[in-house]
């Protein structure tokens, strides 16, 4: 044991811990990238015109290219996240999306979600960050291949 490293108090459990701990980043990563898709989802429904009048309506322009950037990162982007293809580029990519939600969309309505604030866009992003830092893990399509960004 290195300083400052904890110690177990139920010793017992390392076992445990240690079998999970690559399943349980692997589940993070499926349910980040599912929860993403499903928000990109709503957004092709919805069509280039009616997301890119969403941009436009809170500033960002030019809101078609914002619009395109949302859409394909959220449904192609979170498909990748989910097979943990192309791990750290789209993690990275969908993090600065959500950063830009945050600061132009979110931050001036406070933190609670239910009144518009940022929690659910903060949570999203810094795992995306972690992510793209960990990259696709040992359950992925860039372990399989073995190359990632």
């Amino acid at each position: 044991m290195t300083a400052g490293e904890t110690k177990l108090i139920f010793p017992g459990l390392a076992g445990f811990y240690g079998s999970w701990r690559d399943i349980a980043y692997t589940l993070v990563r499926v349910v980040i990238g599912y929860n993403l898709f499903m928000h990109g989802w709503v957004k092709a429904g919805a069509g280039l015109a009616g997301v890119s009048g969403y941009m436009a309506k809170q500033g960002l322009e030019p809101s078609s290219a914002f619009a395109i950037a949302a859409m394909v990162l959220e449904t192609v982007g979170a498909v990748c996240i989910v097979l943990g293809l192309f791990t750290r580029f789209f993690a990275a990519a969908l993090a600065i999306e959500l950063l830009i939600a945050f600061l132009v969309v979110h931050f001036q309505a406070g933190f609670a979600v239910g009144k518009g604030g940022y929690e659910y866009v903060l949570l999203l992003g810094i795992v995306l960050f972690a992510i793209a830092i960990r990259g696709g893990g040992p359950y992925s399509v860039d372990r399989l291949i073995g190359k990632e960004l």
